[in-house]
């Protein structure tokens, strides 16, 4: 429990400050109220107790639902405008901007937010069938019902019109409720398009790739990721690693396939931890960690990660050549690139040089290709196998795009 101090009264608030120095202040009337030894903030009951401060309760439920609505209105708004910001990233910044929200009233938001957004097409269609157009208020309120199976009388409780919870339910959605309440999520009438989760504009393209394990492939697909870490064997040993996450009770294990993968079964704040910031491991999906195996990179090699990005596979790659030779991690997007910076010094590593090429033909390249040892291209793609991760590549991810990416990536290669 994180003990706080309460400074001397202060007129129209309280001031608190933790032994780290931060000041945070609470004005009385709109925001807060102090009555007794009680500090009443809008979601947030504190209790001062000498000078102690002890956060005794968690967000309203009503509360959590109020700020997923919140969240998918700021999501539809930006995607709407042409916005091509991933949901994590939204949810990190909207966390960013409201610190008072605790650990696990985050997870619950983005449980419910992620859950819109994994059954977004069977959502809508339930609402669409009824007459109701597609709402955030009514995509979550569906997910609630489909979802959680949460009663009529359970979500009068969470709509319930109280202080940062949502308005109470309408008589048409009090009546849609309960004329939903208990049903299965799935339906016959569902196109296949909508039962399977996937864009129905590239039906044809998946059938063709998967054949009769279509179904079996989008259920794939449409389950939530794991938490895969790659041990950063330039510093720490898996079992080290595993050590650190077992006292912030993470439960890992290791990956079945990627031999310095671990995953979690219970997940956690992990780039708060020292472990992290020490540079004992990277947060990679295993897929990821094994391409880099692939590689079967040598200590004292010479090799190119073509499209680098951010560096994931690059880290990989240094750790498996024992930060010895030389990679040269390139790619044509700054932004992605620069991502690395940090990444490489957490790491320790000291064997990569980033560049940042000119296009996918830049002369740089075509001098040092006959010299390397290997070429890693991980080239730009449809990002389906990322749908797991981020459901919401499958509303942002046009046929226009994908055909952009399919010429780019014969210009690649």
């Amino acid at each position: 429990m994180r003990t706080y101090h309460k400074n001397p009264s202060t007129k129209g608030g309280v001031i608190i400050s933790c032994p780290h120095g931060f000041h945070r202040f609470f004005p009385v009337g709109v925001y807060c109220s102090v009555s007794g030894s009680l500090l009443i903030c809008p979601i947030f009951v504190f209790h001062l107790v000498g000078v102690r401060l002890f956060k005794l309760d968690l967000m309203k439920p009503g509360a959590r639902v109020a700020a997923a609505i919140e969240l998918l209105e700021e999501l539809d708004v930006h995607w709407q405008q042409g916005g091509r910001t991933p949901a994590d990233v939204v949810l990190a910044r909207y966390h960013r901007r409201r610190r008072f929200i605790g650990s696990k009233d985050r997870g619950e938001i983005s449980r419910q937010v992620y859950g819109v957004l994994r059954h977004e097409a069977q959502l809508e269609w339930w609402l669409e069938r009824s007459g109701r157009g597609r709402s955030p208020r009514g995509m979550v309120l569906s997910g609630l019902v489909f979802l959680d199976n949460l009663s009529s009388p359970e979500l009068s409780g969470l709509f319930d019109g109280d202080v940062y919870c949502p308005s109470p339910l309408s008589t048409e959605e009090t009546d849609w409720v309960q004329a939903h309440a208990g049903q299965p999520l799935l339906h016959s009438d569902m196109p296949e398009s909508v039962e399977l989760n996937y864009p129905d504009w590239m039906q044809p393209m998946l059938q063709e790739v998967f054949g009769d394990q279509l179904a079996v492939a989008m259920a794939a697909l449409n389950a939530e990721a794991s938490v895969d870490l790659r041990v950063n064997t330039l510093k720490a040993t898996r079992q080290q690693v595993m050590a650190s996450l077992r006292k912030e009770e993470m439960e890992p294990m290791p990956t079945p396939f990627a031999a310095d993968g671990v995953r979690l079964q219970k997940r956690g704040a992990l780039t708060a931890m020292q472990a992290f910031r020490d540079g004992w491991f990277e947060i990679q999906d295993e897929g990821s960690q094994l391409v880099a195996e692939m590689v079967k990179a040598r200590p004292g090699e010479m090799g190119i990660d073509f499209c680098a990005g951010a560096g994931g596979k690059t880290l990989a790659l240094s750790a498996r050549m024992e930060n010895r030779g030389r990679i040269l991690a390139c790619d044509i997007a700054a932004a992605r690139l620069n991502q690395m910076t940090p990444r490489l010094a957490r790491a320790g590593v000291s064997n990569v040089k980033t560049r940042l090429l000119k296009s996918e033909r830049d002369a740089y390249l075509e001098q040092r290709v006959a010299s390397a040892d290997w070429v890693l291209l991980d080239v730009p793609c449809s990002g389906t196998g990322l749908w797991r991760r981020s459901p919401d590549l499958k509303r942002r991810t046009s046929q226009r795009e994908l055909e952009e990416v399919t010429k780019q990536q014969h210009q690649i290669a």
